[in-house]
């Protein structure tokens, strides 16, 4: 096993390499010929990362560079626009309706908000075309819909955010997610894991577009509260901050609700480190795993070493009544 010190230099000389490979050139407008269409992006110089030195160039070409694994995750799933526009430093905004002002090659879906009433314009990203003119925009980090457009109220996978707060170290992370992936091993569920790119860490479960979001997220309810009666001391299903504490774990199940977005398998995050969501082996889920151990500098070459671990999360989705009648019958603590 490879120690601190040496992991340390191993990190620094692939942020090295990285920056010299992706240097950004001189100008600060490029235009990429992909495939038959020409996308301009501007700014590429601009400094999105100031501790790290990385640009918004070096943001371009590493989603370029990750094309073929991250889109399989986008297409066809309206976006919620997460915007950094002057780095990570810098005031950040989420943008809905933004398919108004967009190039020909970029797709659209109408979808009528209820708690707005009114009709919002959605990108949706269907190819790397898109993807670099989203990423032009600004968006450093990329959140699709759970859902496609083709089956707006039915999700593709069932989400568990486990999230920290201020006080949990992620090793009481780690040791929430194999207690969640116990209680899924048990009742014969397949789940997939990776680090959300932040404090916490993101676990799926296919559900194959079977289910309405309310069915989802019961299931995903069930399955939380278990693991809170099991871990008491350390997580929460309390939503509100304030109520939550800074010493608890927080199960957040919501997140299978329509409409909801999280940060994609393979996307960056707005975060110093340039640190990527980045799917797991359960063997890595263990004590001394560290979300920035998975960055801009290394996660191509990983992908490309050991392929695409993440992609049963678009295949067989579970029976959610089969797998119901295998949880205990009284969910609630004696």
């Amino acid at each position: 096993m490879k120690t601190n010190s040496s992991k340390n230099r191993n990190s620094k000389n692939l942020e090295k390499k990285y920056l010299k490979d992706n240097k950004a050139s001189n100008n600060t407008e490029k235009t990429y010929t992909l495939g038959k269409t020409k996308v301009k992006v501007t700014n590429i110089d601009k400094v999105y990362f100031p501790e790290d030195g990385i640009t918004k160039g070096n943001v371009i070409e590493y989603y370029i560079s990750m094309a073929d694994y991250i889109l399989p995750y986008l297409k066809g799933r309206p976006e919620s626009l997460l915007r950094n526009p002057n780095g990570i430093n810098a005031q950040s905004f989420f943008q809905k309706d933004a398919a108004d002002n967009a190039p020909p090659f970029v797709k659209n879906q109408n979808i009528h908000s209820e708690s707005n009433d009114k009709e919002i314009n959605y990108i949706v990203c269907d190819n790397l075309p898109t993807l670099t003119y989203l990423n032009n925009l600004g968006c450093i980090e990329i959140n699709p819909w759970h859902s496609t457009v083709k089956s707006l109220d039915k999700p593709d996978y069932l989400i568990i955010d486990i999230d920290p707060s201020e006080k949990n170290t992620f090793e009481q992370v780690i040791e929430v997610a194999l207690n969640i992936k116990n209680i899924l091993d048990e009742i014969g569920v397949d789940s997939y894991c990776k680090t959300s790119g932040s404090s916490g860490l993101h676990l799926y479960i296919p559900t194959e577009k079977k289910y309405a979001f309310e069915q989802v997220k019961d299931f995903a309810y069930s399955i939380c509260l278990l693991t809170n009666n099991k871990l008491k001391k350390i997580t929460t299903l309390e939503r509100n901050l304030k109520k939550r504490g800074t010493k608890n774990i927080y199960l957040d199940y919501l997140q299978n609700s329509k409409g909801q977005t999280i940060a994609s398998v393979y996307s960056l995050r707005p975060k110093p480190g340039a640190t990527v969501s980045t799917p797991l082996y359960w063997e890595e889920v263990r004590k001394g795993l560290s979300p920035r151990d998975f960055t801009i500098y290394n996660t191509l070459d990983r992908v490309k070493k050991i392929g695409d671990i993440f992609k049963g999360v678009l295949g067989k989705g579970i029976n959610i009544k089969q797998c119901i009648q295998k949880l205990p019958r009284n969910l609630n603590p004696s």
